[in-house]
């Protein structure tokens, strides 16, 4: 059974910087992509950074140059820091994996598994 459980979310003030782990089991780590995803109250989730098992790292415009994307694969964590956070990165950040055709990594509908999910919550 596929597992992703994240953690390392919290309150800091804009800014400031956090890190994300997410710790997958039940399948091929190395071998699946695996990427961040994000969604706040009365918006859609939105596709934040991905990790490729074949492939370049991606990020959203929004995020890119303050968020990095990396996974070990001996430890089966995917990580996201996250410095320079801003409020609008206020949310609930969430891992998935699965096999994603080229070209729809950023996209939530091409993951078949997530995690329950971390909250971040950034103050001006």
């Amino acid at each position: 059974k596929v597992q992703l459980v994240e953690s390392g979310g919290g309150s800091v003030q804009a800014g400031g910087s956090l890190r994300l782990s997410c710790v997958g089991s039940g399948y091929s780590f190395a071998a699946y992509d695996m990427g961040w995803f994000r969604q706040s109250p009365g918006k859609e989730r939105e596709g934040v950074a991905v990790s490729p098992s074949r492939g370049s790292i991606r990020y959203a415009d929004s995020v890119n140059g303050r968020f990095t994307i990396s996974r070990d694969s001996a430890k089966n964590i995917l990580y996201l820091q996250m410095n320079d956070l801003k409020p609008e990165d206020t949310a609930t950040y969430y891992c998935a994996t699965g096999l994603v055709p080229r070209g729809r990594q950023l996209l939530d509908t091409a993951y078949p598994y997530w995690g329950q999910g971390t909250q971040v919550t950034i103050s001006s």
